[in-house]
């Protein structure tokens, strides 16, 4: 334990830093997080529903129909209203974005990145697309049989 009562710094570990474990719960107090079932009604509603999976999870497992694919690495250039490679859907801060990942994890840091951009009701899917196919809710399947 460190000396200001943080968590243990472990060998040739620097002092000041956080396991990826602390950044996500700090993410997450930052942000709304869904159920499946709400997260579908949101996009009903007009939410835009991003699926932020790789290519391959998509071919795989397969898609959710409606949703607007955005790779994660380009989502922040796509969703910030003042950048230049935004998507028409980028309205503007007030614009709601329920993003999905493949079990609910990177789509938790990436709804608090947007949240940093000043998309303030970016929200992500607690367990991701495995979370809402085992929820029932509508699925295009992939290539591949699922997990």
């Amino acid at each position: 334990m460190r000396a200001d009562g943080g968590a243990p710094v472990g060998p040739g570990r620097p002092d000041g830093t956080r396991t990826i474990a602390e950044v996500l719960a700090e993410a997450r107090s930052r942000i709304h997080r869904l159920e499946p079932a709400e997260a579908a009604a949101r996009a009903a509603a007009g939410a835009v529903l991003v699926d932020t999976r790789t290519g391959d999870q998509r071919a795989a497992d397969g898609t959710v129909p409606g949703a607007l694919v955005v790779e994660r690495n380009h989502l922040e250039w796509r969703f910030d209203p003042d950048s230049d490679a935004r998507l028409p859907e980028a309205t503007g801060h007030d614009v709601e974005v329920v993003l999905l990942c493949d079990e609910g994890y990177s789509s938790s840091l990436a709804a608090d990145s947007l949240r940093a951009l000043g998309l303030r009701r970016a929200a992500d899917v607690i367990g991701g697309f495995q979370a809402w196919r085992a929820a029932g809710l509508p699925v295009t399947p992939g290539g591949a049989a699922g997990r």
